[in-house]
């Protein structure tokens, strides 16, 4: 519904909704203003309300659906934290299909998250007696300590060229932009 309403603020690209959240963001404090009154303006004829208690106005950065999100960067919510820590190494089929949910959402925090997770999803499988090795528990905890030092993400600087190293194996792959400068640095550690 609110994808519909607001389908020409999201189309121009100041504005996300998911679900009932609507997050507007924009260059100037006149800009978002503006995109505020916009978007109030088609509350009052569908009968939509808002609860202002709910609302946070003129924020630098803010946390949305378990990330830290600013201007520039992406970052797991660090409250989300001590929640990653206690989740014990699932006993069943079920359990793992939890704990590989739960992390699955912030998989962009890590490099390595499917070469990680690859034999923790085949011990899902019909087909398989689910057994947890010494194996996957270490891949458990390894997982967990992906998430509680993930990096933070930041946009990269669009006026730079990127190179893009690309690695890919039977059973995983990754990749890794750089831009010119870092790809330098490398060569000369390399060197």
């Amino acid at each position: 519904m609110m994808d519909t309403i607001f389908k020409e603020e999201i189309s121009e690209g100041w504005m996300v909704v998911y679900i009932d959240d609507i997050i507007i963001y924009s260059e100037t404090w006149e800009d978002n203003l503006q995109y505020l009154d916009r978007v109030l303006s088609k509350f009052t004829p569908i009968n939509l309300k808002i609860s202002l208690k709910n609302c946070s106005f003129g924020q630098q950065e803010l946390v949305a659906l378990g990330h830290k999100v600013s201007g520039l960067s992406l970052a797991i919510d660090q409250r989300k934290v001590p929640a990653v820590l206690q989740k014990p190494v699932p006993r069943n089929i079920k359990e793992m299909q939890s704990f590989l949910g739960f992390y699955s959402y912030y998989r962009t925090t890590s490099n390595f998250f499917a070469h990680i997770t690859n034999s923790l999803y085949k011990s899902c499988s019909k087909d398989l007696v689910f057994e947890i090795t010494k194996e996957r528990s270490n891949e458990c905890e390894r997982i967990k300590n992906e998430l509680t030092n993930a990096p933070v993400l930041i946009l990269p600087d669009f006026e730079q060229t990127f190179n893009l190293d690309i690695d890919a194996h039977a059973d995983k792959a990754w990749e890794k932009p750089f831009t010119r400068d870092k790809l330098w640095m490398l060569n000369q550690e390399w060197e």
